[in-house]
């Protein structure tokens, strides 16, 4: 049986820190009133966030109530990071224009491998309950599934608008996305939730969670929703579409997608992926609004405060230093090549694959005079069996070309 724990840090019920705890890249918080209340009462909540394992890799974008759920935990509360092997068997198409396929036992125990190690670069795991939902999710016979179910109408799933955009479309939707929401909820249920965090494209399957809560006879969760990031094309940031800063890319590699992303997304990113305080962020966003700012020193700024916060003060200095030369310098060209690899590819295989080099004879003599080079790191790329690492490349000359992962 797994006994819950209590955080020793004691609640802090500072007025200020609530209100931006409350207002700090929220969208929307279900009811307002009801969870200031139980912040500034001193008493200690229960705050759940739940992640699928998807991919193996966690993003900024799934930093983003992550790092809500650390300015609770910095406040004393409790919080209770589930990690969703079991709804992640079904899938949730929340945010999707097309059914997400089923993924296996298997997908999902690779997937999910190094979430809470990963979760630590926001958060003291020592302090986290950490929770699996298949504990009381694969526990459910028909008879459970069936009570659940009854608390709501084909109508209130079918409403919702991805699912409504499907069906006018023609496109199917399957009974199992239906099941989706009654898992999440009862995700809520089983841990007793005070408060549950999650994106915009959640809504529904969080007020699940309020349904579920009253009808087992419990006091009902509040709900803190936090925006969806968009990724390095100007995309909603995704795993599935490539666009992604993960959490753990090495700073450099990350201060470089940071500096290529849209200047658009600046705002974003400073008010929901640092910590600077929102006065200096407001500022910030004001100069870039009326033009006074310059884009390229606001995002040079941004850089490091977001590899600053996920690696250390150093590590982002480091990575400026490196990324200023090589880039800032005209070290690198603008119109690089650029071509994906997995991560336990080998160098040599993507530059005889993208007709870099003409022979791994070729690679040899390159690399044994030293003229292969990780623009990002200025590293030397030492033996025929080095990695293709995600980043900019330098092959002799005059030849670039850039990495991004698969």
């Amino acid at each position: 049986m797994f006994s819950w724990f209590k955080s020793k840090i004691p609640v802090s019920t500072d007025e200020a820190r609530v209100e931006e705890l409350l207002t700090r890249g929220v969208v929307e918080v279900i009811q307002y009133d009801s969870l200031k209340k139980k912040l500034l009462s001193g008493r200690q909540l229960r705050v759940k966030l739940g992640i699928d394992p998807t991919s193996p890799n966690l993003h900024i974008g799934r930093a983003v109530p992550l790092l809500k759920l650390r300015d609770f935990q910095q406040l004393g509360h409790q919080v209770v990071l589930i990690v969703g092997d079991g709804t992640g068997v079904v899938g949730d198409t929340s945010d999707k224009d097309s059914e997400r396929p089923m993924l296996t036992k298997a997908d999902i125990k690779r997937n999910m491998a190094t979430y809470f190690d990963q979760a630590g670069t926001i958060l003291d795991m020592s302090r986290v309950e950490k929770r699996y939902n298949s504990e009381w999710l694969h526990k459910l016979g028909y008879e459970g599934i069936g009570a659940h179910a009854n608390e709501f109408s084909v109508a209130d799933f079918i409403a919702r608008d991805n699912i409504k955009r499907r069906l006018d479309a023609g496109k199917r939707v399957s009974l199992r996305e239906m099941l989706y929401p009654l898992m999440q909820g009862y995700d809520s249920v089983a841990i007793k939730a005070d408060v549950e965090l999650g994106g915009t494209d959640q809504r529904f399957n969080l007020l699940a969670g309020r349904v579920l809560q009253e009808s087992f006879g419990q006091e009902r969760q509040d709900i803190l929703m936090t925006p969806l990031i968009d990724g390095t094309d100007g995309r909603k940031m995704s795993s599935s579409w490539g666009n992604t800063v993960n959490l753990n890319e090495s700073a450099h590699d990350m201060y470089a997608k940071i500096m290529k992303t849209n200047d658009d997304v600046m705002p974003m990113y400073f008010t929901n992926l640092t910590r600077l305080p929102m006065s200096e962020v407001s500022t910030v966003i004001t100069g870039l609004e009326n033009g006074t700012a310059n884009p390229l020193e606001t995002k040079v700024r941004l850089a490091h405060a977001v590899v600053e916060l996920f690696h250390d003060k150093h590590a982002a200095d480091i990575a400026k230093e490196a990324f200023t030369k090589a880039f800032q310098h005209k070290e690198v060209p603008d119109d690089v090549p650029s071509t994906r690899a997995a991560s336990d590819e080998m160098l040599v295989d993507v530059l005889l694959r993208e007709g870099v080099v003409a022979s791994k004879a070729d690679f040899r003599r390159l690399e044994a005079a030293g003229a292969i080079t990780n623009m990002a790191t200025q590293e030397k790329i030492k033996g025929i069996n080095a990695l293709a690492v995600p980043g900019v490349y330098k092959i002799g000359k005059h030849r670039f070309i850039e990495i991004v992962e698969k």
